[in-house]
């Protein structure tokens, strides 16, 4: 199982950004999969989820109406697109994978909101 997560950097407050996740390694379009970040000195929380087929999608209290996650089974690709970005979703975006009673991660990539 491989996840690569792309699309992060710096960009100022009121900005948007796409992140994408290409995983390889497992039938993609048979798990749900989901988007985490960790911020300097805190957990890592959960940001935002979507089941295997994109019917549902869950997000936290503090991202709910401006991120919205989808995904393309063909491309074994899931994004977060962020938008109405803040200071304080500034931290590493990791997208996870659960097979088999096991999580899988991504490398991590860096969002940075700041002016």
């Amino acid at each position: 199982v491989q996840l690569v997560e792309s699309g992060g950097g710096l960009v100022q407050p009121g900005g948007s950004l796409r992140l994408s996740c290409t995983a390889s390694g497992f039938t993609f379009s048979k798990f749900g999969m989901s988007w985490h970040r960790q911020a300097l000195g805190k957990e890592r929380e959960l940001v935002a989820s979507i089941t295997n087929a994109g019917g549902s999608t869950n997000y936290a209290d503090s991202v709910q109406g401006r991120f919205t996650i989808s995904r393309d089974n063909a491309k074994n690709t899931v994004y977060l697109q962020m938008n109405s970005l803040k200071p304080e979703d500034t931290a590493v975006y990791y997208c996870k994978v659960w097979i088999r009673f096991m999580d899988y991660w991504g490398q991590g990539t860096q969002v940075t909101v700041s002016s």
